[in-house]
């Protein structure tokens, strides 16, 4: 079962965020991050994001959420850069980030716009 875990979250990392951020993660995996890498894979990718309940785009902005309420910069980039590939949209992240302004913070949300226009904006080229 672990092993079919860690195969199913490998599929879902590679879905979400980008085959190639996927082959960079794990090539600079070590010795000292392979435990962690393997229990993300699978306890995230292959338990959390393999569920059927919430689609792609709805555990997308979920977690947009609550990267940003949290100030999870590098996070929130890593998922904002992957909205593409889950069917969310720059619209439903503005109104994600004026819930997180609401709910987690005024500040939360200011960083977590400047993050994703800069995304958005390299996105655009």
């Amino acid at each position: 079962m672990p092993e079919d875990r860690y195969e199913a979250g490998m599929a879902v990392r590679r879905e979400v965020l980008g085959g190639d951020h996927v082959a960079r993660a794990e090539a600079g995996k070590t010795a000292f991050d392979a435990d962690f890498q393997r229990f993300i894979t699978e306890i995230a990718w292959g338990s959390l994001w393999s569920r059927p309940h919430f689609t792609r785009r709805e555990r997308s902005l979920v977690t947009i959420a609550l990267l940003a309420g949290l100030g999870r910069e590098e996070e929130l980039a890593l998922h904002l850069r992957a909205i593409r590939r889950t069917g969310a949209s720059e619209e439903d992240v503005r109104e994600v980030l004026l819930h997180v302004a609401v709910y987690a913070g005024v500040p939360a949300a200011n960083s977590a716009i400047r993050i994703a226009k800069a995304i958005f904006a390299e996105a655009q080229g």
